[in-house]
């Protein structure tokens, strides 16, 4: 199990952030429309790896800062001067000419039917 996680987390690394986050919406979409299927699982399973990558390249951001900062005896910062790692980033040339949304919260809840 270890070997094939480990093989699906370098494959999933040779990508870019750019190319996964332009697929956020398409996935969020999907996640947030419940189906019970294979699909929507699948859905789930891709969205969490593309925010799993932003996740992991805000962590390297931060950590590398502190590392190139020459005060190293410095306090740590406050939760919220951390820049949110959920946040989604402009993808296209109109948001990022300045708008200030940020990603969809999904709410997950029981269908009318059920």
């Amino acid at each position: 199990m270890d070997k094939a996680l480990s093989k699906m987390a370098r494959q999933l690394l040779a990508y870019d952030e750019a190319s996964l986050t332009s697929l956020w919406d398409k996935y969020a979409k999907k996640v947030e429309a419940y189906e019970p299927t294979q699909q929507w699982e699948e859905a789930v399973i891709i969205l969490s790896m593309i925010q799993a990558v932003r996740f992991k390249n805000q962590l390297f951001n931060f950590h590398w800062k502190e590392m190139s900062t020459p005060d190293n005896d410095a306090p740590a910062p406050k939760t919220e001067e951390l820049d949110n790692p959920f946040a989604r980033r402009a993808s296209t040339p109109s948001e990022q000419r300045g708008s200030n949304e940020h990603c969809k919260l999904l709410r997950f809840r029981p269908r009318k039917n059920d």
